[in-house]
């Protein structure tokens, strides 16, 4: 992959040009933003042109060298992504144990999300980690020289899921790094990823994708019409993979619309209502059931959704994106239980309650405690 191949972020692709021009390359650098915005992408075009720095332009060699990079094939670059055990790794499950499971993933989709990954290996009810024994087998690789003499590159996506053994072997890594060796640590999250890490890491902040650079990109992959790629980038809100699974009828949206208009509809009425409170309780019993990174998408959804009905009830109709496939459920009749005097406890409360998630807190307690507080929240009057 080069950066031509890379969507829009020209000022993010002419920077680390001139890092390899100049012989200025950080060895441990941090990617922080949304993947559909492209880290990853960006991170193996970025490999590709580092590692392939030292032969001849339009040498056999040098296209040699860019081929086994786009195969994710080459020797000197390695990839340390969050795993959990299955039948193929039935303890202590590291990176190398899912490699061909991962060159396919990413050749098929470089802007998919953690929770596709888990998904293709049929872990998504499990929380993908990068564990202790992760760091010990970076370790052993990085120890090596490189097999083609240049440089050795470690992309380490969703890098927030370190532990704290894996982080605090990783940072002596940052501290002490090998001859030519750069460490890309690519994360969502920028916030879990410990201090001491962070601080010797020089960042790259990504923002979010233009809707002319999406629609453009989905025009040209996809052969889809304007009008559709338009109205997909602007509902994808500088996502390419969002965008992706919106043209997917089998998005998962579908099911996170029917359990959040189950939810605020029921919290709606349980105000007074012992049997709407029991189905308060049934909605949480379902979610519970499910994997955890499926319940931490669907608290990202329900973020969103209340944004946008934020953006309904003053106006900003311009900035919204959201339609429910469901013809029972207006936007506009629900945006004004959504307001300034609840917004901020009720992004407060999604954002805990994927905090003990993450934590493997018990599901059926914070599910249920979050339903309560929205019953509460969502009948709170509009200060005026």
């Amino acid at each position: 992959m080069d950066f031509s191949e890379v969507i829009g972020h020209q000022h993010i692709k002419s920077h680390l040009s001139k890092t390899i021009e100049n012989g200025r390359i950080p060895h441990a650098q941090l990617f922080s933003g949304v993947n559909g915005s492209g880290l990853l992408p960006m991170a193996i075009a970025y490999a590709s042109a580092l590692l392939c720095s030292h032969f001849k332009k339009d040498s056999d060699a040098y296209f040699a060298c860019k081929s086994k990079v786009s195969k994710l094939a080459h020797p000197d670059l390695h990839f340390v992504y969050p795993v959990n055990t299955s039948d193929i790794a039935k303890k202590n499950a590291i990176s190398d144990n899912y490699a061909e499971a991962w060159r396919k993933f990413v050749l098929n989709n470089p802007y998919a999300s953690l929770f596709e990954w888990l998904q293709s290996l049929g872990i998504e009810n499990k929380q993908g980690n990068i564990s202790k024994y992760e760091a010990e087998n970076i370790s052993k690789k990085l120890s090596l020289k490189a097999f083609e003499g240049g440089y050795k590159v470690m992309i380490i996506w969703m890098a927030d899921n370190m532990n704290g053994e894996c982080a605090n072997k990783i940072l002596k890594l940052v501290e002490e790094p090998t001859d030519k060796t750069v460490l890309l640590l690519l994360t969502e999250k920028e916030g879990q990823i410990i201090t001491t890490i962070k601080s010797r890491c020089q960042k790259l902040t990504f923002p979010l994708l233009s809707e002319a650079d999406i629609s453009e990109a989905l025009i040209k992959s996809l052969q889809i019409k304007e009008n559709v790629a338009v109205q997909m980038a602007r509902r994808a809100r500088g996502d390419y993979n969002k965008a992706l699974q919106l043209l997917d009828e089998t998005g998962e949206d579908e099911v996170f619309e029917k359990w959040f208009i189950s939810w605020v509809r029921t919290a709606f009425r349980a105000k007074g209502n012992k049997g709407a409170i029991n189905n308060l309780l049934e909605w949480s019993d379902e979610l519970a059931k499910q994997g955890r990174e499926t319940q931490k998408k669907f608290l990202a959804y329900c973020t969103d959704v209340f944004r946008e009905a934020l953006l309904d009830n003053y106006g900003a109709h311009s900035l919204l994106y959201f339609e429910a496939n469901d013809a029972s459920f207006s936007l506009n009749k629900f945006a004004p239980f959504v307001h300034q005097n609840n917004i901020f406890e009720i992004t407060t409360a999604l954002e805990d309650a994927t905090y003990h998630i993450e934590r493997n807190g018990n599901a059926k307690i914070i599910f249920t405690d979050l339903s309560i507080k929205l019953t509460r929240l969502i009948h709170k009057k509009e200060l005026v």
